[in-house]
């Protein structure tokens, strides 16, 4: 390990003035208008200032007078990298918005070390608030105003963006956002952490897909300047404050997988959410690792069957 590179395990570079340079682009795929497509897509603009932006989805053929669930989706990429445009992404949502059926709202938010926590949960609220004025809106977004039932939105999110997912629905109990209503949250692999080291991240520390100094420096480029992994962005467990706002979170389902080095947090996360009597749904297996999902299709579709139950 002492020879081990997190860099170039990510394929990044840190540059003197605080960038990073990704050297790996996925391929993307564009928003689809073709209404013989099961699913239609397009890209709205969230915040010009920020330069963020959201892809929605909606199945093309729905029913005159259906309502469907909102599904505000953020995406994984360990805070540094990945975009809801990317294919891999693209088409995750794509299926949930035809087999739920649902309409998805897919936050891109902006990446870190270029900008730190909490702009992610910035960027998180302002999707949740766009959401909630194209309902009274005149000029509001057809998709959401004609077809959405904003008495059943949810948020989901996956590895970084589980963490933005349980964060804004934390912040959103202060909020209030009538009419919109979250009817859940659905955190998939959360990536949450702490200074003392679990068994699980001991055990898995040459984990080959996501080992300990991988895990260490996603958080060093992510947190605030100055700040350690006992912050509360990273570290859930041992903000007092931030436990008691939980007993308001509603329904929650986490999913998490044995192989994966935060699974031990994970479960933590959940011993503490029910023991402050928070309705929770808790899938773990035994098998498989962070973010097995993104490339094992089967997984990928246990994990949809999941969502599709819960919402």
């Amino acid at each position: 390990m002492s020879k081990f590179n997190p860099y170039d395990h990510l394929n990044v570079s840190l540059n003197e003035d605080g960038t990073l340079t990704r050297y790996v682009k996925l391929p993307a795929a564009p928003p689809n208008s073709d209404p013989s497509e099961a699913v239609l897509s397009k890209d709205v603009t969230l915040s010009a200032e920020n330069k963020t932006w959201m892809r929605l989805y909606r199945p093309s053929k729905i029913s005159p007078g259906a309502r469907l669930p909102v599904i505000l989706y953020f995406h994984p990429g360990g805070w540094i990298q990945m975009s809801v445009a990317e294919s891999i992404i693209h088409e995750f949502s794509y299926r949930m918005a035809a087999e739920i059926p649902s309409i998805i709202v897919a936050v891109d938010f902006r990446l870190a070390p270029e900008h730190r926590l909490p702009a992610q949960y910035e960027d998180a609220m302002d999707a949740v608030t766009w959401v909630q004025k194209q309902a009274g809106d005149g000029d509001g977004e057809p998709w959401i105003k004609d077809y959405g039932d904003l008495n059943r939105c949810y948020l989901y999110g996956v590895s970084c963006g589980a963490n933005i997912v349980y964060n804004t629905a934390l912040r959103l109990r202060e909020m209030k956002p009538q009419p919109l209503k979250i009817a859940g949250t659905i955190l998939n692999q959360p990536f949450i952490g702490g200074k003392n080291r679990t068994k699980s991240e001991l055990n898995l520390a040459t984990d080959p897909y996501f080992p300990l100094p991988v895990i260490d420096l996603l958080w060093e480029l992510a947190l605030p300047v100055g700040t350690d992994r006992d912050h509360r962005f990273c570290n859930p467990l041992v903000d007092a404050a931030m436990k008691e706002k939980v007993r308001s979170l509603g329904r929650c389902l986490v999913i998490g997988f044995g192989g994966d080095p935060l699974v031990d947090r994970q479960q933590e996360l959940v011993r503490m959410l029910v023991e402050r009597g928070v309705q929770v749904e808790a899938r773990f297996d035994d098998i498989g690792f962070h973010n097995i999902d993104l490339i094992d299709k089967r997984r990928a579709l246990a994990i949809l069957n999941f969502i599709k139950e819960f919402v």
